[in-house]
């Protein structure tokens, strides 16, 4: 019969399971028929001896292993994390025709969980569907946690709903999906669900539901979960423990944490990477890198979750020391090899300024993610170096590293910091190879750089292209039009935002504020102001100092006043806009005034206040209080600053003191062509032509159109002419500057003061462009002087044709004619004058008595 048996095993072995490899025990059968349940065994008694001749000769694969050997290899692969192999394997299984069992599907979903394969994991189940698998409770759980870990939180509650019983680990690993996937707030509500249906929570299930509250921050829903588990004599377990900590130190409450750290019997690395993190979360950057010196002391391994902490804690207050302090530590324990561990070293190299040290690491990383070229690239944007930026994103693509939208942001931010347009258009084109074209913040970075870059028509097609706008993009485009001058475009695009119920931000306050000060658009800054109270903005400083800037700028500088008055707090922008605007408004003295409030009130000064005050100095004449301010700004290291020294080689020169303007610029480190030509005004301005012309010849910078008018001017004072005339006809022919109107004015003030009218008058008619206001004021002033009626009747005529009201016309003409005794003429003058009504304003006068 045994024979016989034997026989029938050997004509299809393919029927028969083997359970060599698995047997539980020596009893178990070595084969077994699928269908007939038959045994047999190879060292039986009654064996025949040629069995063991015959299994040696069968073929690899004929037989087939039993389900539960395949579920013993799939569990050591997914205990050990595995994940592929175990996926492998099933395929293999299917492969061989083995039918999978519920145990089997328990452990290829932990392997589709444990690998993310979403795709995979949706295979498994609709073969579990097949097989009438997905019925038992474990399977179903399983596939609910599947689709959690793999960020399907939509077919984990179908299977959940599609569930005919659950039970507690149901209703856990539910929670644990919405947690995963970002909706804390509905883990809630579901745990809430939970316990209406009676289901009484367990460890697992307190693990999920403060975990949720920990992501969301909801610290008063932690709190009544604490209760429930101080009730169920769940407080002393060590999961439950570490996570009401971690709770209340993600939720801002280190209070509590402290309490439920105390608490603990055993404060282990898990507890104090939680206590470090909630003090980090609070602000408290430096209590946090104390607790990490506690925590050292008290003899606590640091794992790799506590050092990635203490690195955060080290950027939050760019303790770039320390930070190397610890880097050493991570090398030393091992953790250097963790790229999570590598990437939070180059994050904290990149806040704490140290872009090489930052450089260093990544160069040394085996491999990077994302993450890491992220960290760089963005590092290098952060401090400047956009070229080192753009060079590491190209390098990025050569290694076939995929960018995200981070990525694209990064380097967009760095075009536009460049003024790049051709790499920012490259990279654009990068973009829309990918999925990241629709993507909101990286859109809105394209406006902002094609803005910045002065490249409006792109920036348009750009916003006009997205489906959905937001305060970003509008702010981005309003900011991008103030860039460029179009001042009534930007106040068209907020009017466009308002009409789509957008609400404007701080940024968007800020730009629209600028558009008006740059129009000097008065009434509609008044109205944005009006919506800025309404939005609870005026408080903010940046909003604030943009206010004072378009009420200064629309010459409304009492308003100004108004809403410095109602600010909480002022910084040196505040100030600087409201002493340039009292500049500009002619109120020298005040701006002098908040110069010394700005100083009680301990401000600090910048380069712009002092150019402000400088300038104010200049309007008044006021030596002595120039001198303090210039003592002030060595003080404070802003002498060095070339447009402060330019200021104050102005202010000595306007103040009478030549000596001092000269050794201001010739104690500066670097000058620019404003320097050279301040100085040779400063010349000019007491009649020095010859100084003037001598520091012309030395000059080491490109000249420009300001340039000769400076020097022509100096030129005229000291009357020389035949200097004057060899640097006119220059500009053009050696210097090739074009003819300005300005130095046809200064030319024609030269022959003017040394009476060769005729000259400056065929000058006039040479011209290449038509004579202004100055140019005829000139002449007329020349002629006065000189006593030259014909030329002056001409000049006085086209000068009142071009500018009826302007009353020092009248004045030379009837001066004129007094002085030729043509009272008639004169009489006339005074008649014309009278019936357009020109006549100057009553002045005011400001005399530093002291000099």
């Amino acid at each position: 019969m045994l024979e016989k048996l034997w026989r029938k095993f050997f004509s299809n072995p393919s029927q028969w399971w083997d359970h060599r490899f698995d047997k539980a025990n020596v009893r178990y059968p070595d084969f077994k028929h699928k269908e007939s349940q038959e045994s047999l065994w190879i060292d039986g008694r009654l064996t025949p001896k040629w069995v063991e001749a015959e299994l040696a000769a069968l073929s690899p694969g004929t037989l087939q292993r039993s389900v539960f050997s395949w579920n013993i290899k799939l569990s050591k692969f997914v205990k050990n994390r595995q994940y592929t192999q175990a996926l492998g394997l099933y395929q293999r299984m299917q492969t061989e025709g083995v039918l999978p069992d519920k145990l089997t599907f328990v452990r290829v979903l932990n392997a589709c969980a444990g690998a993310a394969d979403l795709l995979e994991g949706r295979h498994v189940h609709a073969r579990a569907n097949q097989s009438n698998y997905q019925e038992h409770m474990i399977v179903g759980n399983c596939l609910i946690d599947m689709y959690g870990k793999c960020g399907s939180i939509e077919d984990a509650c179908r299977v959940f709903d599609s569930m005919q019983t659950h039970d507690t680990v149901s209703w856990s690993v539910l929670i644990r999906a919405y947690m995963r996937c970002g909706h804390g707030e509905k883990g809630l509500i579901l745990f809430q669900q939970m316990q209406r249906e009676n289901f009484e929570p367990d460890i697992v299930t307190f693990v999920s539901i403060l975990n949720a509250c920990a992501n969301i921050e909801a610290l008063e829903e932690g709190r009544n979960i604490h209760c429930q588990v101080i009730q169920k004599g769940y407080e002393a377990d060590f999961f439950v423990v570490n996570c009401l900590l971690d709770m209340y130190a993600k939720s801002g409450s280190i209070e509590d944490a402290c309490k439920v750290f105390n608490s603990m019997s055993v404060q282990n690395e898990v507890a104090w990477s939680s206590m470090i993190g909630g003090y980090l979360k609070c602000g408290q950057g430096q209590k946090a890198l104390e607790l990490f010196g506690v925590m050292q002391q008290e003899g606590v391994e640091p794992d790799s979750v506590t050092f990635i902490v203490v690195l955060n804690a080290c950027a939050s207050v760019a303790a770039l020391e320390e930070g190397r302090r610890v880097h050493a530590e991570v090398v030393q324990r091992g953790w250097e090899s963790e790229i999570v561990v590598d990437n939070c070293l180059i994050d904290m190299y990149v806040k704490c300024g140290s872009i090489e040290d930052a450089c260093k690491v990544f160069n040394a990383m085996s491999r990077h993610t994302v993450i890491s070229w992220n960290a760089m690239i963005g590092g290098y944007a952060k401090c400047g170096r956009g070229t080192s930026a753009l060079d590491l994103f190209r390098r990025m693509q050569l290694e076939q590293a995929r960018p995200d939208n981070v990525t694209f942001v990064a380097a967009l931010n760095s075009c536009a910091s460049m003024l790049s347009l051709e790499e920012g258009r490259h990279i654009h084109n990068s973009i829309m190879q990918t999925e990241y074209r629709t993507n909101l913040v990286v859109q809105n970075s394209l406006i902002d750089m094609y803005s910045k870059c002065g490249n409006m028509i792109e920036a348009c097609r750009v916003f006009n292209s997205m489906a959905v706008h937001d305060a970003v993009c509008w702010s981005a485009l309003i900011g991008g039009y103030v860039k460029s001058g179009e001042g009534m475009n930007a106040l068209e695009a907020f009017r466009q935002m308002e009409l789509e119920c957008i609400e404007p931000d701080m940024v968007t306050f800020v730009g629209v504020l600028n558009a008006c000060a740059c129009i000097a658009a008065l009434e509609e800054g008044k109205r944005v102001h009006a919506k800025v109270i309404q939005s609870g903005y005026e408080s903010n400083i940046m909003v604030g100092n943009a206010l004072i800037d378009m009420y200064v700028k629309c010459d409304s500088i009492d308003e100004a006043f108004t809403v410095l008055s109602r600010m909480p707090q002022h910084d040196t922008v505040s100030w600087n806009a409201l002493i340039a605007g009292c500049v500009k408004c002619g109120q020298a003295e005040k701006a002098l005034e908040l110069f010394q409030q700005m100083q009680q009130n301990q401000v600090e000064a910048d380069s712009v206040t002092f150019v402000g005050v400088l300038t104010a100095c200049s309007s008044l004449a006021a030596l002595d209080e120039g001198r303090c301010v210039h003592e002030q700004a060595i003080a404070c290291g802003c002498d060095s600053d070339i447009f402060v020294a330019n200021c104050l080689i102005d202010m000595y020169a306007k103040c009478g003191s030549i000596e001092e303007a000269s050794n201001v610029f010739n104690g500066m480190q670097g000058r620019d062509v404003i320097s050279w030509n301040t100085m040779i005004m400063a010349y000019a301005m007491h009649g020095l032509g010859e100084a003037a012309l001598q520091l012309f010849a030395h000059g080491d910078v490109m000249m420009d159109k300001g340039t000769f008018v400076c020097l022509l001017t100096a030129l005229s004072h000291a009357g020389l002419v035949d200097e004057g005339e060899y640097y006119f006809e220059s500009i053009c022919a050696i210097y090739c500057i074009s003819i300005a109107v300005e130095h046809c004015s200064c030319m024609i003030d030269l022959l003017g003061r040394a009476g060769r009218l005729d000259e400056a008058e065929n000058l006039i008619n040479k011209m290449p462009c038509q004579p202004t206001l100055s140019v005829w004021t000139a002449l007329l002033s020349a002629c006065r002087v000189h006593d030259n009626l014909e030329i002056g009747e001409r000049a006085a005529k086209q000068l009142l044709n071009l500018h009826p009201d302007n009353t020092s016309g009248y004045v030379m003409l009837s001066n004129m004619y007094a002085a030729a005794g043509k009272w008639d003429s004169k009489g006339e003058v005074e008649h014309l004058r009278t019936n357009r009504q020109a006549f100057k304003s009553q002045a005011r006068t400001w005399i530093d008595a002291n000099n």
